[in-house]
């Protein structure tokens, strides 16, 4: 959802309650704080491009299965290939490892530039968790700078 023009593409996990009931990425709680991450960068949302690894809401909100995200992977590969973003931010863990193909924890994979399809790709805190740990606020801030900084020297 947004810019199919888009330069910065934010790839989530999968639809919550909200965002299931109005058919739109990050509308919830924690949307209401991506949004405002990403006004923090300088941008609105509708400069940037959302949406999610996954399509549809896991049942009891569980994390996507394995077969689930391969269902759904073909769609999310044309919507990158579609709008063809300068930078990817992952937004949590369960979008990280799955764009990234590992297992590896959140806190490795934070912090650095990475790289899906030639097109970098930066790691950062899942808003959902920030609600539920401000303290890691600091830490989502200067992954959101990491991807600036990098999105500036393209």
């Amino acid at each position: 959802m947004g810019d199919h023009e888009a330069d910065w593409m934010l790839i989530g996990e999968a639809p919550g309650e909200q965002e299931d009931l109005k058919g739109e990425p990050f509308v919830g709680r924690a949307g209401q704080l991506l949004t405002e991450m990403i006004r923090a960068l300088g941008m609105t949302r509708e400069q940037v491009f959302i949406t999610n690894v996954v399509k549809c809401r896991p049942p009891r909100n569980r994390d996507p299965k394995p077969d689930e995200v391969a269902a759904c992977e073909p769609y999310l590969i044309r919507q990158i290939a579609l709008i063809r973003p300068k930078i990817i931010v992952a937004v949590g863990r369960i979008a990280a490892q799955n764009l990234l193909k590992t297992t590896a924890p959140l806190a490795r994979l934070r912090g650095k530039v990475h790289c899906y399809d030639e097109i970098p790709l930066v790691v950062i805190y899942h808003p959902a968790y920030l609600l539920r740990n401000p303290v890691a606020k600091r830490q989502a801030w200067d992954d959101l700078k990491l991807a600036w900084q990098v999105f500036k020297g393209l």
